[in-house]
């Protein structure tokens, strides 16, 4: 499984029904995308408390061929053409959950990113990231959860779907709104 995720942060004046719209008339295109296991259309407004606007796509790709095709092909293209060349940040598959609201929509995603300390063994942080997110994946709300991690900077990531009428705690990280959820392989496994 890998990881990947580009923030696109938009001017304070953007009109945000522009992503909507967006996502609204193009979402449905990845519905049954080779290799792709979910792809949350992700949005934060400043509206809602967010420090910025942004259009922030989450991924989890099942096969390494399925990115690629994704990234050298029309899918990110469109992106570019409609927005320039986004960082593309990604990280490696360590554990993905279905939560007990698996069956709901997901409405609410949040991310929470972690260093690993220089101090502690990455085997170490990695076997208690793993041992957390087994119980996070099973609270209340929760859609499914990923855990990954990027090597190059050593820095953990969480990511969580959840549903409507969660009880989101503060130390889930940052918040986004579910705008449309791609699932075409969430049930294969990964790679």
């Amino acid at each position: 499984m890998h990881a990947m995720q580009y923030e696109i942060t938009l001017p304070a004046d953007y009109d945000m029904e522009i992503i909507r719209r967006r996502v609204a008339t193009k979402g449905h295109l990845l519905d049954d995308f080779p290799g792709l296991g979910l792809k949350a259309y992700l949005m934060r407004e400043r509206a809602d408390g967010s420090p910025v606007d942004q259009y922030a796509p989450f991924y989890l790709w099942n096969t390494p061929e399925g990115m690629n095709s994704f990234l050298w092909g029309p899918g990110f293209r469109g992106i570019v053409n409609d927005f320039g060349r986004p960082v593309v940040q990604h990280w490696t598959g360590l554990a993905y959950e279905e939560g007990p609201e698996a069956t709901a929509a997901a409405t609410t995603a949040t991310r929470r990113k972690s260093p690993v300390p220089e101090d502690i063994p990455p085997g170490h942080a990695v076997s208690e990231a793993l041992m957390e997110h087994g119980a996070e994946s099973w609270r209340d709300g929760v859609v499914a959860s990923a855990l990954a991690i990027d090597p190059r900077h050593w820095e953990l990531l969480s990511f969580t779907l959840w549903a409507e009428g969660a009880k989101i705690p503060a130390e889930a990280g940052e918040r986004f709104q579910v705008l449309h959820l791609s699932a075409p392989e969430r049930d294969l496994p990964a790679d």
